[in-house]
């Protein structure tokens, strides 16, 4: 008999860690390292991929959040208790920080220069202003990151329902996060993650760092407002029309316009 034992706490956390790690490796590492040749489509296909690679691996142990705000939206949307919200972050966090500086030590071997040139364009950080490939300001910056983390949360609460088809959820997801890229990448550099920010802002020098906040607060408010959200506006359960035929042919009330 197959066994029903869901995981233990630390193997979703050992998940949520390492799925982290690859998703900050693969988006920090393309953007650093390859992004002169694939512009900003291989970024945001490389992150994309990585989400698909990781909740296929890990989706069955943790969730497959690899986002602190991803991990907020399921607390509120009822989906995990919230005893284990903060040790899910703190999980991502390190993940994410691991990541950047395994790419951080990559770099540090390449041509001279490489990686002063990669620290002083921000380590592929997200910012807004001087930070922003675009040049966007602060409230550009807000509104993207939020107006995407609560359609991003939406989009996975609603394939990780338990009535939507089985086996497409990571592939949704993957290229959900694909088109936050593209949408994002010139105007904030795209976080929609506060993990994947504080792992490339804390080798992106002071003002990628000043700039953080913006990349905690508004993903996390993002996750939260679509977290609280869903079950109104997609989760409503309304009576069938055949249980009120069978109502009327049973002799019931009239249904009433």
């Amino acid at each position: 008999m197959a066994s029903t034992t869901s995981p233990s706490l630390s193997s979703k956390l050992i998940a949520e860690l390492f799925g982290t790690f690859l998703l900050v490796f693969t988006v920090v590492g393309t953007a650093i390292f390859s992004s002169s040749n694939t512009g900003y489509l291989g970024i945001a296909l490389a992150i994309g991929l990585s989400v698909v690679a990781g909740a296929y691996a890990f989706g069955r142990i943790s969730g497959a959040h690899f986002n602190p705000a991803v991990t907020l939206g399921a607390a509120a949307a009822g989906r995990i208790p919230w005893r284990d919200v903060v040790p899910y972050i703190v999980a991502q966090i390190v993940g994410g920080i691991i990541a950047s500086s395994l790419i951080y030590a990559i770099a540090a071997g390449g041509p001279t220069g490489y990686l002063a040139t990669a620290v002083k364009g921000g380590f592929a950080s997200t910012g807004y202003g001087t930070r922003s490939a675009g040049g966007f300001d602060l409230v550009s910056v807000m509104l993207i990151e939020f107006i995407l983390s609560v359609a991003f949360l939406w989009v996975i609460l609603s394939v990780t329902h338990h009535e939507a088809t089985a086996g497409f959820a990571p592939l949704a997801i993957g290229l959900a996060l694909t088109m936050v890229h593209l949408i994002a990448i010139p105007v904030s550099g795209s976080s929609v993650n506060p993990a994947r920010s504080i792992a490339s802002a804390i080798y992106g020098g002071p003002v990628s760092l000043s700039q953080l906040w913006v990349f905690l607060l508004v993903p996390a408010l993002g996750g939260l407002v679509a977290g609280f959200s869903y079950k109104g506006l997609f989760d409503r359960k309304p009576r069938l029309v055949d249980n009120y035929m069978s109502e009327a042919k049973l002799g019931s009330e009239p249904v009433k316009a």
